[in-house]
């Protein structure tokens, strides 16, 4: 299998130089997600908000290069403000309570001060390697 790069339209992605998502084999490497609208550009103030559209920004680059979170490995979040982490417990759970991975936080400022929560995930395809349809 080639190299598959998958970007959603953040200006950071252009700028700075980056996919939002490199599959290579079976392995998928999402880079850190925040709960920006790539649409519309917008981002909530609301911690679950955020949290939510930061999954579906995940789920939608996964699901561009032939994998599910099903397939998701490893997950990192980075926080600013690690007393509103909880606030996102119930949103991961619907979307990985199913899945656990292997999961790390770290409290640190983001590129953005708007930003509640970034997120970054590694999966890995089982499907022995062949693209999804």
């Amino acid at each position: 299998m080639t190299r598959q790069l998958f970007s959603q339209g953040s200006e950071y992605e252009n700028s700075i130089g980056y996919s939002r998502a490199v599959r290579d084999g079976r392995w998928v490497f999402v880079s850190g997600t925040t709960g920006f609208d790539y649409a519309t550009m917008e981002i909530s103030d609301d911690m679950a908000v955020q949290t939510d559209q930061a999954m579906r920004n995940i789920n939608t680059a996964l699901s561009a290069v032939g994998a599910s979170m099903a397939d998701v490995a490893r997950v990192t979040y980075m926080v600013p403000n690690r007393d509103l982490f909880e606030q996102s417990h119930e949103v991961l759970h619907t979307w990985l309570g199913n899945v656990r991975p292997a999961a790390t936080m770290f409290v640190a400022e983001l590129l953005d001060p708007r930003m509640l929560i970034e997120i970054e995930v590694t999966a890995r395809v089982a499907n022995g390697g062949k693209r999804k349809k």
